[in-house]
């Protein structure tokens, strides 16, 4: 008897999974679209803007 519990909770963690997943891929991608739009890229200019993201991948490359 404690098989058949055991088996039907797996599913519903199964199912639970599947969709908490892409829910939790919309929510990561709906926060950083809302940072971009607060600090719009100048793409006129031809150096490499000073960002958090490019200050740790060249602190990353030093030796």
């Amino acid at each position: 008897m404690s098989d058949k519990n055991e088996g039907k909770s797996r599913r519903d963690f199964l199912k639970l999974a599947g969709i908490a997943a892409p829910a939790a891929a919309v929510a990561v991608a709906a926060g950083g679209a809302t940072q971009a739009a607060a600090n719009p890229a100048d793409l006129s200019s031809d150096t490499m803007q000073d960002t958090e993201h490019t200050r740790a991948y060249l602190e990353s490359t030093r030796f």
